[in-house]
């Protein structure tokens, strides 16, 4: 049973902490204030790219904010605690103790069960996932500000007044829209589309988890199903938002490739594709195989190598003569 100092223990958490804590605020910035200006973007006189019908609030969308968030932070926790809860009493029932993370002794007093420290680890991760990922997409939205394909209806702008006389006449400034100044706003934060990016990276992660982490028997067709299950559902979320006339193709498929990112990076490269931690003693084995001394054993000459020497001294003393 490793023993780990508590202050040490205390000093990593604190660390965690703060880094968590900086990206919900960072997040928070991003989502509900104006401390990050958005580009302005101009659009072409009657431009048909965004002369699309508003398809009215988010609300009414056939997959509302409401439910795509609760999906993407309920579902995960549940099938994780779930999870990890099964695989803990299998090793407990099979007494499969070589793959089971050990029991971390802190002081005199705190032991953190592995159960609890997978589950912690791997939920906290994909928290620190889903903020990242709301991170990225609002950066890239408020960066370009890329026009929604429904803006024109909401800009309303006057083109008597602009001079539209022809459809190539270039218009910018916010002064062109007479519309609502909150929905123009809205309107202009379209790229990537945040939807795809948060049902993809959910998705992801836990099709990662199941692939990984499920390995009884009888599974090799359940887990299939249920992970392109997960990938359909977000896949169908985009497709939703281009129906919708939300977003446009570029902005789900600049989505999906955000939240593909960062979850494939979080899996391999900080959770190690949800594996425990590697026995101390495979290490000591391997380490010891390599500085074992090396014996050199005398090399034994064939009856055929005895036949060829013999025969080039005959040669050599039938020249000499």
């Amino acid at each position: 049973m490793p023993l780990l100092p508590a202050a040490l223990i205390s000093s990593m958490l604190y660390f965690q902490m703060v880094i968590m804590a900086g990206t919900v605020m960072l997040a928070y910035y991003f989502e509900y204030t104006d401390t990050f200006t958005v580009n302005v973007q101009g659009f072409f006189c009657h431009d048909s790219a965004y002369r699309k019908p508003y398809p009215g609030p988010e609300d009414s969308s056939a997959v509302p904010p409401v439910l795509l968030y609760s999906l993407a932070a309920g579902v995960p926790v549940l099938v994780i605690i779930v999870g990890e809860t099964a695989v803990f009493c299998l090793q407990l029932a099979t007494r499969d103790f070589e793959n089971q993370e050990k029991t971390i002794l802190t002081g005199d007093c705190c032991y953190i069960n592995p159960l609890v420290r997978r589950t912690v680890r791997f939920l906290g991760i994909y928290t620190f996932g889903l903020f990242a990922t709301d991170i990225f997409v609002n950066a890239g939205q408020v960066v370009t500000g890329n026009l929604a394909p429904h803006f024109l209806a909401l800009c309303k702008p006057n083109y008597t007044a602009l001079g539209c006389q022809q459809y190539t006449q270039f218009i910018s400034g916010e002064e062109a829209c007479t519309g609502n100044p909150d929905l123009i706003m809205r309107a202009r934060k379209t790229f990537p589309s945040k939807e795809a990016a948060l049902s993809v990276y959910a998705a992801v992660y836990l099709t990662m988890y199941i692939t990984n982490t499920i390995k009884a028997k009888g599974t090799r067709l359940a887990k299939p199903v249920l992970c392109l299950g997960l990938m359909c559902l977000a896949f169908l979320t985009g497709l939703n938002r281009v129906a919708e006339y939300r977003n446009h193709w570029s902005d789900v498929i600049a989505g999906f490739l955000v939240g593909i990112s960062i979850a494939v990076f979080l899996v391999v490269c900080v959770v190690n594709n949800f594996k425990g931690r590697q026995p101390e003693n495979g290490h000591m084995h391997r380490d010891n195989v390599t500085r074992m001394p090396m014996i050199n054993i005398p090399r034994v000459e064939s009856p055929l190598e005895k036949v060829a020497s013999v025969q080039n001294h005959i040669t050599a003393f039938a020249e000499v003569t």
